[in-house]
């Protein structure tokens, strides 16, 4: 009898501190607990000999600093799980990646004083056998006639962002003659269509280091574009496409001085100039050792027609154009540009390796970003990830400048947090369609913090770019240190989203909350850094037992993940966000 009566007192007293928690007084919320302290980051510069990696290469890591602690370790991650660690031994050393395919690595180099973590340097590693699951596109513009210093200058430096495909723009004579051939041997210069001198020699060595550090080569050129006089170089006038149906009025692009030339507009679809100009495709690929197409195109241009007056729907003539491409050269790559999403698609449907859209108006806002990156994944459905071509601060760029590091970074937070990738870094970062246009440098801040970011898309490319589905996630504030909206983005809140994968929720928040335009462009430059916030105390709803939730973010300890402390009672569960910048990651593992 007495026994009863004490296991019962227990049972009673149980259940009435469970009530309290959960069906007491609703103005009571539990404590989330403590998390460790946050890692001192130094973030000395690392880097790696290639952009991108085979499943089971070697890969090289050099870090700038010869004042390493004798007791410092690497250990690489995929996502929060170390995968492997060891000692540093100097300032070089490798590491054999896993024979897995398509996965993203961080590699952490730290300490461990007392204590108390150091993290000295952090730089991703992807190993994927083919560029296009995981594209990060840049750029080339410049193919005067340049040292081999210069070349390895400029591609250094982009492998520091693991740029891993480079568009060759504008590196061509005539857009119906790509490569100039003078003697059944390609000229050793020639003139651009704004009058810029090229030199065969510096494209062939740009390839070259390009290779060298893994990345892939894109010659550009427009699909349907000629020169004045092209007939002259067997361009059969039935080919064009024209602005009525009586074959007079040409569709001309009209370009004035310094440009050579307008460009007039041929039918992709017309299989007389798929076949012409698949064997200029075929020269360029016997000259040089490009590994891909980058296709071009001018957006809608109203009502056209063929030669014979019947209507062209232009934006369906993409498909066969690539296809009749890829037909000849099925080893090679070919992307083609969506110019605000202008054909996308019959661009989706063809053999294009993955989607490209050029950003214009009316999709001008952040929330607008993530819907072209959305869509690009139904119209695929989901087997082509996405590069934006969105060009920054475009008013700025008429004059000589800086680009504004906010604009940048928050444009970058939402494209690669919907698992896109943003075109924006070649000999310079643009701020123009016309590539060449350098009128605004990057500031040190700027250059060190999309390093970061570059890292955080490799790291956790498995997150953010390779399959899951995007949900909504019933999160909130308990301390009202910051107001949470659900996506899409509004000024003076932070904007939430989520996305399953892999038995993993995860929820980005980006943080709008002091925000000057929702406008990603941000035109005149006008946007600013967000004010962090710190150790908000945060709640959200699962039905299922959490095992495990953890954060990682580009705006701090360079990327490295940490696990998060945290108390699930029923469906609630209470976790304190150590702090956010621009954009964090949490991760939940049930």
């Amino acid at each position: 009898m007495k026994l009863f009566s004490h296991c019962a007192l227990i049972l009673f007293l149980c259940m009435n501190i469970s009530c309290s928690k959960t069906s007491g007084d609703p103005n009571i919320v539990p404590e989330a607990p403590a998390n460790t302290a946050t890692p001192t980051f130094t973030n000395i510069p690392i880097s790696t000999d290639k952009a991108v990696y085979s499943p089971g290469a070697v890969v090289t890591f050099t870090i700038d600093s010869t004042s390493l602690p004798a007791t410092a370790k690497v250990r690489y991650k995929n996502s929060n799980t170390v995968i492997s660690e060891a000692n540093i031994s100097g300032t070089t050393w490798t590491w054999t990646t896993p024979a897995t395919d398509y996965k993203g690595y961080i590699a952490e180099v730290y300490n461990t004083n007392n204590g108390i973590e150091t993290i000295y340097a952090t730089i991703g590693v992807d190993v994927s056998s083919d560029w296009k699951k995981f594209p990060r596109y840049g750029f080339l513009s410049d193919f005067s006639q340049l040292n081999d210093n210069d070349i390895n200058a400029v591609v250094t430096n982009l492998n520091k962002y693991h740029i891993n495909g480079l568009q060759f723009y504008d590196w061509q004579n005539k857009h119906h003659e790509p490569l100039p051939i003078v003697n059944s041997t390609p000229a050793s210069s020639w003139k651009d269509i704004a009058n810029r001198d090229t030199y065969f020699s510096t494209v062939q060595k740009y390839i070259n280091v390009a290779h060298a550090y893994n990345i892939k080569t894109m010659f550009y050129d427009l699909v349907y574009g000629a020169w004045s006089n092209a007939e002259a170089d067997g361009v059969n006038k039935e080919w064009y496409i024209y602005t009525d149906n009586t074959h007079i009025n040409l569709d001309i692009f009209s370009l004035s001085s310094p440009f050579l030339s307008n460009i007039y507009l041929l039918d992709p679809s017309n299989t007389g100039w798929q076949q012409y100009f698949t064997n200029q495709i075929n020269t360029v690929y016997q000259y040089l050792n490009f590994d891909g197409f980058h296709m071009d195109q001018l957006g809608d241009r109203g009502s056209r027609y063929k030669y014979d007056g019947t209507f062209l729907n232009l934006s369906l003539t993409f498909k066969p154009f690539i296809d009749a491409v890829h037909s000849y050269n099925s080893q090679k790559y070919n992307v083609m540009n969506a110019v605000q999403q202008y054909g996308q698609q019959s661009i989706a449907s063809a053999s294009s390796d993955f989607l490209y859209t050029e950003v214009w108006s009316p999709s001008d806002n952040y929330s607008d970003l993530a819907a072209l990156i959305k869509q690009n994944n139904t119209l695929s459905n989901n087997t082509k990830n996405t590069v934006l071509a969105a060009y920054m601060n475009y008013d700025l760029a008429n004059n000589k400048g800086y680009f504004n590091t906010p604009s940048v970074l928050m444009t970058n937070s939402v494209i690669f947090a919907f698992g896109g990738a943003h075109l924006e870094l070649g000999e310079h970062m643009l701020g123009k369609e016309y590539f060449p246009n350098n009128n605004l440098s990057m500031k040190d801040d700027l250059k060190n913090s999309l390093i970061n970011y570059y890292d955080f898309l490799v790291a956790y490319q498995n997150l953010l770019r390779d399959g899951g589905t995007f949900n909504a996630v019933d999160i909130s504030s308990t301390d009202k240190k910051m107001m949470i909206d659900v996506w899409p983005a509004s000024a003076g809140s932070v904007a939430v989203f989520g996305k399953e994968v892999n038995n993993k929720q995860v929820i980005h928040l980006i943080n709008f909350t002091n925000s000057k335009t929702q406008q990603w462009r941000d035109n005149g430059g006008i946007q600013t850094a967000p004010v962090t916030i710190k150790d908000a105390k945060l709640v959200f709803t699962s039905t299922t037992p959490v095992k495990k939730i953890w954060i990682a973010s580009p705006n701090f300890t360079g990327g490295a993940s940490r696990s998060l402390n945290f108390t699930q009672i029923g469906n609630k569960v209470y976790f304190i966000l150590p702090e956010l910048q621009y954009w964090d990651m949490v991760v939940v593992e049930y």
